[in-house]
């Protein structure tokens, strides 16, 4: 409903993460690509560690760890920055590859 009345990416960005818990991370990734190329996004790092949770819950981990290891670039918050490169690492080193 708010996603109806506002037109903010970031209420999409979390109305991606409910449709992933839902319906499957695939639903979320789709929705989520209406939010990525919105301007207002651009460069936000919450884009990048959304896609990476999304991607892991599909089973795509060296696409994850990426997505993970960009936001950490973007983000400007130490806590976040640590938080999303620890992600990154425990995919890295979890790789059964």
């Amino acid at each position: 409903m708010l996603d109806r009345l506002a037109d903010n990416p970031v209420v999409t960005l979390n109305r991606a993460v409910a449709v992933a818990m839902l319906s499957g991370p695939e639903a979320g990734l789709a929705l989520l690509e209406t939010v990525a190329g919105d301007r207002r996004m651009a460069g936000h790092h919450r884009v990048h560690a959304v896609r990476g949770h999304l991607l892991e819950r599909a089973g795509a981990r060296a696409a994850a760890a990426e997505e993970y290891r960009t936001g950490a670039r973007l983000t400007t918050s130490l806590p976040e920055r640590r938080y999303l490169r620890s992600r990154a690492a425990r995919l890295d080193v979890a790789d059964p590859a």
